[in-house]
């Protein structure tokens, strides 16, 4: 009755913990949800005012996207990047996360996911019918694979067509690429398309944001949307930039859109326009500032000779190593946390690593978002002192980590 490969499919882990942690509240249980990776913050005012103008919008748009909201996106990214990309290279669909999905099913060939990796790469190239492979990667190199380990993958069936997925900053690891241009060399050289996903891109703490479609880019299709930089996960706007080169892959994805989702909610369209037209730079520097403070809080206050980690470069995330514990398996050892200390954090292997390494994602934005970025100005200092106060639940969490990984 279902077939064998989606039978053996679970629930995406990032949902599948949100639904765990508030279940677990609504029983009265204080539960720190470091596990699910949404933006705390607000949609922008300007954009929830053009979404409540726009309400009447009823009419299917063209399975490509709005022309004007495409319009706009182009001059953004085209700003962004220093490129000329032009609308007709825009198309818009109900989240970035349903564009991949469609990328998959039009691809043939061989899908490239680096270790650790979003939890969703692998299960669409799975129900696609796509062949993939686990790049390995170390913490020396921020989690990402370098261009001799990607060489020596594709060495092996030169051949074959490849998809590289590669997300900067990255998710689990909140770091960010520092190696795309050694990177660039062999996807030039070889039958590679990239999947950059820049999801986390405006939120990289370090102002000089790189993107490897400045090295290749008519080999690189960017993925973003509005979920990440924008508050708005729940309204389902992404998009991708496709090169002119690889038409046939936007033309073939047109083709999936009309058949599975028609066009992306006309409401939402008309007011994402405003979240690329309009200036929303204190708002993207005020989520940065809060975000980078609280992360290093973490960072400076979890780490030590029995937990290792990276320092976050980007988005809203730690990958914390645990040295200490020794669980049959990372998954054990997260529902062990979750059971004594009610916090929440996803297990390494829901990432790509293996089960046995006591590896986790920790996601830092269970906080009042809008109340955080209300009572902070651009030339604030957040310190310890400001996230007891507008994020304690960051210091709960902390605090209960240490005292978890204390008792080993």
């Amino acid at each position: 009755m279902i077939k064998n490969k989606i039978k053996n499919l679970n629930l995406s882990a990032t949902l599948k913990i949100n639904e765990i942690s508030k279940k677990l509240e609504n029983e009265g249980k204080k539960i720190i949800k470091f596990g699910f990776g949404e933006s705390p913050f607000p949609v922008p005012a300007k954009v929830v005012d053009e979404l409540k103008k726009n309400a009447h919008q009823k009419s299917y748009l063209p399975i490509q996207g709005l022309d004007d909201l495409r319009s706009s996106i182009s001059k953004y990214e085209s700003k962004k990047k220093n490129k000329n990309f032009s609308s007709e290279q825009i198309i818009i669909g109900p989240g970035s996360k349903e564009l991949m999905f469609l990328l998959h099913l039009s691809f043939d060939g061989d899908i490239i996911i680096p270790t650790p990796s979003w939890v969703s790469y692998k299960p669409q190239s799975i129900i696609a019918d796509n062949q993939f492979h686990w790049i390995e990667t170390v913490a020396e190199n921020n989690w990402y694979p370098s261009a001799e380990s990607l060489e020596k993958l594709i060495f092996k069936n030169k051949e074959k067509n490849y998809l590289l997925i590669l997300n900067s900053p990255n998710n689990p690891s909140g770091q960010v690429c520092k190696n795309i241009k050694e990177i660039s060399e062999i996807i030039k050289k070889n039958k590679i398309i990239v999947l950059s996903d820049e999801i986390y891109s405006e939120l990289t703490f370090d102002e000089n944001y790189e993107s490897i479609s400045n090295f290749c880019p008519e080999k690189v299709i960017v993925s973003n949307g509005l979920s990440k930089w924008c508050g708005a996960g729940g309204w389902r706007l992404g998009y991708f930039i496709i090169p002119n080169e690889l038409n046939k892959l936007k033309n073939s994805m047109k083709v999936l859109a009309s058949e599975t989702f028609s066009a992306v909610s006309a409401p939402i369209q008309f007011a994402a326009i405003s979240a690329f037209k309009d200036d929303h730079y204190e708002y993207i520097l005020k989520s940065k500032k809060i975000l980078k403070s609280i992360g290093e809080y973490i960072y400076n206050n979890l780490k030590s000779n029995n937990v290792v980690m990276n320092k976050p470069m980007g988005g809203f995330y730690l990958m914390p190593e645990f040295l200490n514990k020794t669980f049959n398996t990372s998954t054990e050892m997260c529902t062990d946390l979750l059971n004594k200390k009610g916090v929440a954090i996803l297990p390494g292997s829901d990432f790509g690593f293996s089960t046995e390494k006591m590896i986790s994602r920790l996601s830092y934005t269970d906080f009042n978002g809008k109340n955080f970025m209300s009572n902070i100005s651009l030339d604030t200092k957040v310190d310890e002192d400001l996230i007891k106060k507008f994020a304690p639940k960051i210091i709960e969490g902390t605090k209960r980590l240490k005292d978890w990984v204390e008792k080993a």
